[in-house]
């Protein structure tokens, strides 16, 4: 199963630790891909699972496939993942609602 954000698998310290993406070092050295990068990878991902699935789903309703788990799994990844995506989007907005809420 794959991770559409790369949030699985790193331990909590692994995450602390890591140094923020887009962000330029003193040298002026970029040190990882840009937030909207990634995001726009993360959207291309998502959108390949639910590819997949629909796929998946219609071969089994064709009689093009008879293991119904694999369909199963499929539309869990991609709901899983779409969910996923959809809370990043959201604490994105409250983050900009909030900073549209600052008085300057």
């Amino acid at each position: 199963m794959t991770d559409p954000l790369g949030l699985i698998g790193k331990s909590q310290i692994q995450r602390d630790f890591t140094p923020l993406n887009g962000l330029q070092s003193a040298e002026g050295q970029q040190q990882g891909p840009a937030f909207n990068e990634i995001l726009k990878q993360q959207l291309t991902e998502v959108n390949e699972l639910q590819r997949d699935a629909k796929e998946a789903v219609e071969d089994l309703a064709a009689g093009r496939r008879d293991d119904l788990e694999s369909v199963i799994i499929a539309t869990e990844k991609a709901d899983v993942a779409f969910r996923m995506l959809l809370q990043v989007r959201n604490k994105v907005m409250d983050a900009y609602e909030e900073v549209k809420q600052i008085r300057v």
